[in-house]
């Protein structure tokens, strides 16, 4: 069995490699920059027509969604530029103050034209078409070379789609959560053995740096969410969008309830001094409930990025269990901290912050709570599709009330 391990993981990192992100933007790049010069080299009257591969290099991107849309994007930047440098070349010609006057119209035409991160483009495709000697064929030239470009890219993604990044998200999403569970567990047993104040700034920093770990997954999912759009191999895209994005953001919300959890351990810790945090008998049910707590956490996690219906029964139903066991436990750690501020009432402000963190968590992630969430989101996007689309709404509305009148009469 560890020579069939060893002579597997050579394969199973191939293939990781593969799905990569950045490989298959490299290959991808690279043949359709080679094929755009191909074409152009026939097309052009340009003897190196390096426009083309470079608009094919620019346009193509890992998510069909993105392809379509910078394609356009950059052939009207381009096409853009080369009609300003046309007008400048018949008004002006080429001195050293209508280069500056034509980069100036150049950059505020591109704000206009709406061409968002090619505004650059505009102005380096007047300066390319103004600085040479015969305008109308190099005009010409750079905007049939463009179009080539434009239009292999775009063929790249329609003919070889491009593959669907939702479960490297997941995995994402996963680690994020595998990332909390450990602070949790790591302050609970701090809490239950009376850390001293340092210790518990030291948990709050944690806390905050998570801020970074979401930003990234966040990078992660947006790209997953760009795969989904106008991919022909996904038939719910939207609802593959929306379980994803709504459980990124439960779990961003868990994690600042977090952080104002171990910034009320750390101001509780500077009140109590070196001694214990908590009674013993409370800090061991503290310990407890933030373990339950951080085992739902991984959970719901998995129930989110779960795909197969059967899978995704069985996550909702470990999730509900433990957190119905947290609830519990919640419970007893209410009796214990209300007795504590009843000893001592100058800290019952502190005390009551640390049990109304915790239901916060236990609330956001609560199965009923995501339900409702799910089918708000839905209603949202539904509605947002009917006023941007009025007429496509209507057709498809008259179009399911006859399919579900055929039915009946059959």
């Amino acid at each position: 069995m560890q020579v069939v391990r060893e002579m597997t993981a050579p394969a199973v990192q191939f293939v990781k490699r593969r799905r990569d992100p950045v490989t298959v933007q490299t290959v991808r790049s690279a043949a359709a920059a080679t094929v755009a010069y191909v074409i152009a080299v026939r097309l052009s009257p340009e003897a190196a027509p390096l426009t083309a591969p470079l608009t094919a290099l620019l346009v193509v991107q890992v998510t069909l969604y993105s392809t379509l849309t910078t394609g356009l994007r950059r052939v009207n930047a381009v096409v853009t530029g080369v009609v300003l440098a046309i007008l400048f070349s018949l008004l002006v010609g080429l001195t050293w103050w209508s280069l500056g006057l034509l980069i100036l119209a150049s950059l505020i035409v591109g704000h206009l034209v709406r061409v968002d991160e090619f505004v650059p483009e505009v102005a380096i495709s007047a300066m390319l078409v103004l600085g040479v000697t015969t305008h109308g064929d190099t005009a010409w030239a750079r905007i049939v070379e463009t179009l080539i470009g434009a239009v292999v890219g775009m063929g790249f993604n329609l003919l070889l789609a491009p593959p669907v990044w939702v479960e490297e998200a997941g995995e994402s999403i996963e680690e994020l959560a595998r990332r909390v569970r450990q602070l949790m567990l790591r302050i609970g047993e701090e809490a239950a053995q009376g850390p001293p104040s340092d210790r518990a700034a030291a948990r709050l920093h944690e806390a905050r740096r998570l801020d970074h770990d979401i930003s990234e997954v966040d990078a992660d999912l947006r790209q997953a969410e760009d795969s989904l759009r106008l991919n022909p191999r996904v038939r719910e895209g939207l609802l593959h969008r929306i379980v994803l994005r709504t459980g990124l953001d439960t779990l961003e919300i868990c994690t600042v309830v977090l952080r104002v959890l171990a910034r009320t351990l750390t101001d509780l810790s500077k009140e109590r001094g070196p001694g214990r945090l908590f009674a013993p008998d409370t800090g061991v049910v503290f310990e407890q409930l933030l373990s339950e707590i951080s085992d739902a956490v991984v959970s719901f996690a998995v129930l989110v990025t779960t795909s197969v219906s059967a899978n995704a029964e069985s996550a909702e139903d470990r999730l509900a269990s433990q957190l119905r066991q947290a609830s519990a436990t919640r419970d007893k750690l209410a009796e214990l901290l209300f007795a504590e501020a009843r000893r001592d009432a100058r800290e019952w402000q502190l005390l009551g912050a640390v049990l109304t963190e915790v239901n916060r968590i236990l609330d956001e992630m609560d199965t009923e709570h995501r339900t409702r969430r799910l089918f708000e989101e839905l209603d949202r996007h539904s509605q947002e599709q009917r006023e941007r689309l009025p007429r496509l709404s209507r057709l498809r509305d008259r179009l399911s009330r006859n399919r579900r009148g055929a039915s009946a009469r059959s």
